[in-house]
Parts: C-alpha cells; sequence; structure tokens
C-alpha cells in the first residue's frame, strides 16, 4: 500500500514538472516569424585586395580569420598562425575579410561595418538570392565603425528599422549574419546593458548583449521582438576567440544619423566641445560640493576651443548637455559628437559648489583627427600632505604646455600617498588655488582644513587629472 502510494507521488511530481516546463516554454519567445520576414535583407560581405597567391596556397572554410584564433593555437604556435592559410582567389585576388550587412533601401543602399570593408579593392554583396553584386563604397566612418555601401539594383527586399534609443536592459534581441561564412545564421539573446564606452571608442554608446556573436556577424542586423533593427553588431570581447564573452552593437538612431551624413557628405562632422575629463568618485563629490558622484570633471581645457570661448574652466564638472543628464563622464562625448557643428547648446555645471548654466556654440571635431618662469633651486620636504615637491622645470612646462606648478620628488606614508600621489606627478592646483611655485603650495597647504576631502589637480605623464585628499586631524 505504501509503495503504491510512493509510485502515485512520483508520478504526481512528474506531471507537475512537466506542466510546469510546459508553461516555462510557451513564455519563450518565437523569432520563426521574424526570421522569415527579415533573413531576405540580410547579405554577406566579401572585400578583396589584390595580391599574388601561389598555386600550391593551402585552403580553410570560407570565413576563416586567423586573426580571430582562439589564443590557445597562439600560444602554442605564435601569433603568426594561420597566416599561410589564406584562401587565394582567381587572378591572384584572396579575402580580406568577411561580414555581414543589411538592405535599408530598395534602390540598393547597404549598412554594414567599417572594418568589414576597410581597404578593400572591390567589394561584393551576395544577396539571399544567390546574386553576387559589385558594391560601391558610398562613405566610411571610422569612429563609429560604420559604413555605407550601394549596389546597383531595384525592388530589393528590406528591413524595419527601430528606435533604438527605447531600448531596454532586459529586452529579447536576435542576430542575423554570416558567422565564419555559414550565411543567414541565427542567434538569440536579451540585452544586457546599453550606453556601454569602450576603449578608443568615445562616440559610440554601445548596446550590449549575449547574443552569441562570432568572426562575419560584424555588420550584421540586431532585432527586436517586433522585427525591427535595434542595432549593427561591431564586436567581440572574448578570451576564446568566438563568442562566449561579450557582444557590442551600434545603436540604430545613432548608426542612421551617420547614413544621412555619408549620403549627403561622404563623411561625418561631429560636434566638439575642447575639454578633458574624469569621472568623478566619491571623494571629489564631497570635494567640488556635489549631492551624489555624478557628472564630467574638466580637468582641462583645450587653448582657442569651444568650451574655452564660453567660459567653461578647470574644476567645473559638467551635470547636463543639451538637455542630458550627465551620469558619467564617458556619456559626455556621445552628447557632444550627435550635435551639429554651430549649433548652440545649454550646458549645466557646478563651479565651486555652485550651479550654473552657460549657453555653448559647439564646434567640429577635425575629421581623422603653452609662459613660465626659471624654477628656483630649493625644495619642501615636511608639510601636511608627507610630500616632498620641488619646483617644475622648464624642459617639462613647455612639453606639457603648462604655465606652473610643483613636482613631486618623494612621496611618504600620508594623505598624499592615501590620495594616489606618486613620484613625478606635477601638482598644478590645490583645494582651487593655483599652484606656480613651491612657496604658493607650502602657504596653501599650511592652511587645508582638515577632515575633509578637497580636490587636487595634477598632471601626471602630460595627462591633468583631479584627486580627492583628506587630511586627518
Amino acid at each position: 500500500m505504501n509503495r503504491r502510494c510512493l509510485f502515485r507521488s512520483f508520478g504526481a511530481l512528474f506531471a507537475l514538472c512537466f506542466v510546469i516546463k510546459a508553461a516555462q516554454a510557451s513564455q519563450l519567445p518565437d523569432f520563426t516569424e521574424l526570421v522569415e520576414q527579415a533573413s531576405p535583407a540580410i547579405v554577406n560581405i566579401s572585400s578583396v585586395q589584390n595580391g599574388s597567391g601561389g598555386d600550391d596556397d593551402k585552403r580553410m572554410p570560407e570565413g576563416y580569420d586567423p586573426e580571430q584564433l582562439p589564443e590557445i593555437f597562439k600560444h602554442f604556435f605564435g601569433e603568426r598562425f594561420g597566416e599561410q592559410f589564406k584562401q587565394p582567389t582567381p587572378k591572384g585576388r584572396y579575402p580580406k575579410s568577411l561580414g555581414s550587412g543589411f538592405i535599408i533601401s530598395k534602390d540598393g543602399y547597404i549598412l554594414t561595418n567599417n572594418h568589414v570593408v576597410k581597404g578593400a579593392d572591390e567589394i561584393i554583396v551576395k544577396l539571399a538570392d544567390r546574386r553576387e553584386l559589385v558594391a560601391e563604397l558610398v562613405g566610411a566612418d571610422p569612429r563609429s565603425d560604420l559604413a555605407l555601401l550601394k549596389v546597383e539594383a531595384k525592388g530589393l527586399p528590406t528591413v524595419d528599422l527601430g528606435n533604438s534609443d527605447k531600448l531596454k536592459v532586459g529586452e529579447w534581441v536576435l542576430a542575423i549574419g554570416s558567422p565564419f561564412g555559414f550565411d543567414h545564421t541565427v542567434t538569440a539573446g536579451i540585452v544586457s546593458a546599453i550606453g556601454r564606452s569602450l576603449a578608443n571608442e568615445n562616440y559610440v554608446p554601445f548596446i550590449q548583449t549575449d547574443v552569441a556573436i562570432n568572426p562575419g556577424n560584424s555588420g550584421g542586423p540586431l532585432f527586436n521582438l517586433d522585427g525591427e533593427v535595434i542595432g549593427i553588431n561591431s564586436q567581440i570581447y572574448t578570451r576564446s576567440g568566438g563568442f562566449m564573452g561579450l557582444s557590442f552593437a551600434i545603436p540604430i538612431s545613432m548608426a542612421m544619423e551617420v547614413v544621412d551624413q555619408l549620403k549627403t557628405r561622404g563623411f561625418v562632422a561631429r560636434g566638439w566641445l575642447g575639454v578633458y575629463i574624469k569621472d568623478i568618485d566619491k571623494g571629489l563629490a564631497e570635494a567640488f560640493g556635489l549631492d551624489k558622484p555624478a557628472g564630467a570633471l574638466v580637468n582641462q581645457v583645450t587653448p582657442d576651443s569651444p568650451a574655452e570661448k564660453a567660459g567653461l574652466k578647470e574644476g567645473d564638472v559638467i551635470t547636463r548637455f543639451n538637455g542630458s543628464e550627465v551620469e558619467i563622464s564617458s556619456e559626455l562625448p556621445h552628447l557632444v559628437g550627435r550635435v551639429t557643428p554651430g549649433t548652440t547648446v545649454e550646458v549645466e555645471i557646478v563651479r565651486d559648489g555652485e550651479k550654473e548654466k552657460i549657453d555653448l556654440e559647439v564646434g567640429e571635431l577635425e575629421r581623422d583627427q603653452a609662459k613660465a618662469d626659471s624654477p628656483k633651486k630649493q625644495l619642501l620636504a615636511k608639510n601636511e600632505l608627507a610630500i616632498e615637491v620641488a619646483p617644475l622645470e622648464q624642459q617639462r612646462m613647455k612639453k606639457w604646455k603648462l604655465s606652473g606648478g610643483v613636482v613631486i620628488r618623494k612621496v611618504m606614508p600620508g594623505p598624499g600617498a592615501d590620495a594616489g600621489l606618486v613620484i613625478g606627478d606635477v601638482i598644478t592646483s590645490l583645494n582651487g588655488t593655483d599652484i606656480d611655485s613651491v612657496e604658493t603650495f607650502a602657504k596653501v597647504v599650511k592652511d587645508l582644513p582638515k577632515d575633509k576631502f578637497l580636490h587636487m589637480r595634477i598632471v601626471r605623464r602630460g595627462n591633468p587629472q583631479y584627486l580627492p585628499i583628506k587630511i586627518k586631524s
């Protein structure tokens, strides 16, 4: 009797698990209709360079890219492993890269990544119906890694374009492309972050996803559940050379602004402010009288720049630009770059703890783009910061275009070391007072308040930055 009850219990539990699994499956998105509608507008892009290749060259599968080798191969065989496998094509030409793209107009405009077609002597677009057409490069923008192509054809299928500004973290997204040369491969995932800034990519607020992206997906579209393109797959952060990592896409709203300029001008004109900035941490927020660690701290203002002409100063904290909040410093280049040069915008700042508004005419970023007294021989070894400073030498003043400051010769345990100061740093400002000599530095340090964060501006290896510093009583 007990055994019978036990079997019944197991049966009920199994049935319950089946029902739960079925319910979960019913909640997952079905991408079949989206793929059927969108796939005809996705293209495979090959770019070739003129070159020579021997008849005895070894072959690898289409889409193979030696630069994307997993690190384990490079570890054992060296960085040049795989170069002997470059695939030749007729008349001594070989594929330089392989990627994806998508058709945005019926008359043949195609959007892809700049790195897919960079340096190509010929660009070949393979359509979903197997036709191969030679494409013209209308224009390319290396800063956003976008390229606009044009093929001679009419009545082509196109994708629907969405609004990436409305994208939210957690949304389902789907990518279609040609990883390793396998046309119309579909992968799905979710948006894991938005507005990401990557190293050396200051003008693109990337969409971060966990979608499986591999070499060959570059330039392909990223769709939302409504079947609209909301991004262009562009970069992979991985240690394996494959999809096991993070994927980044260029927002379509920003991309179409680039497309419009490439169509009309052949290049992209971006806004320019002329400031060097850094993030605000908790210590700097207190030192500059901010309610919270937010904004972009101005480390340096470029001479004759729009920022200088508008009255921005070193130590200003930009909290809002052209109506948009600036939470972290990396957001500011995105906002400035999207403004048409010559446009006057309102900039909100915090200066000496007080909020101010400044009208500023945005300049244009270049495309593909210092008076000092003789130092006195003296040192200041004993001070509240526990650092030894000396006059700044003339050579460094000219090299870094400085008008004053003192150089750190020694750092002892104390407030200076706690703030992160190192030998060779040049102190140009302390608690809002410019430092033009050892005497000025000694006087300012002597009068510094205790037990509160103060701001210090330094120049380290030619790069200005602010540090929070606190002297304990």
